[in-house]
């Protein structure tokens, strides 16, 4: 890290505890993304509570190259914050999954999610209401006039391009597409 942590206990004393469990879990965090840049934490007890003990609230607000993270307190009572280690536990897990997210986004490592399956008409029987799509994949799949999403049944024709979704489990007739929606030319990707 670039700049040494900056550590706030705010309306509390200060507890050497406490704030040897912070440094280790910046360090932690440091070892994780070499690329942070300074960190404030702030540890404070909540609002006084009636029948409880005060709920102790972490903020973490950690800078890296072109952003800056931060987790805020937790919202609702979470029993188990009446203890500041839980809290900072907490706390420092969520800004984990943060920086995580964070290292894959500016590495590239975001995955990606496939699209729809797609297919063009292969045989289409208005009067019957049914039809069969070749897909992408070489399969031939069945759908029913239903499965055409906003009704738009009659407007298709053979050759259309469609992205579709294969119902989990076979009819007797073989894969059935339980929803279908027609695409333009530009969308289809065989």
């Amino acid at each position: 890290m670039q700049t040494p942590l900056e550590l706030t206990f705010r309306h509390m004393d200060q507890d050497d505890a406490l704030r040897a469990l912070i440094e280790t879990r910046v360090t932690q965090l440091d070892a994780l993304f070499d690329g942070i840049t300074s960190c404030h934490v702030t540890l404070q007890p909540g609002h006084n509570r009636h029948r409880q003990g005060n709920l102790y609230e972490v903020t973490i607000e950690l800078r890296v190259p072109g952003t800056e993270l931060v987790v805020h307190p937790t919202k609702g009572d979470v029993p188990a914050h009446e203890h500041p280690q839980v809290a900072i536990r907490d706390a420092f897990t969520a800004m984990e999954r943060q920086l995580r997210a964070h290292k894959q986004r500016i590495s590239g490592e975001v995955k990606q999610h496939e699209g729809m399956l797609q297919g063009r008409i292969a045989q289409i029987d208005h009067a019957a209401d049914f039809g069969q799509i070749a897909t992408t994949d070489n399969r031939l799949i069945y759908f029913h006039r239903n499965a055409v999403v906003d009704g738009d049944f009659d407007a298709l024709s053979l050759r259309d391009p469609v992205e579709l979704v294969v119902n989990s489990r076979d009819s007797a007739i073989g894969p059935q597409a339980s929803t279908v929606r027609p695409i333009g030319a530009q969308e289809y990707e065989p």
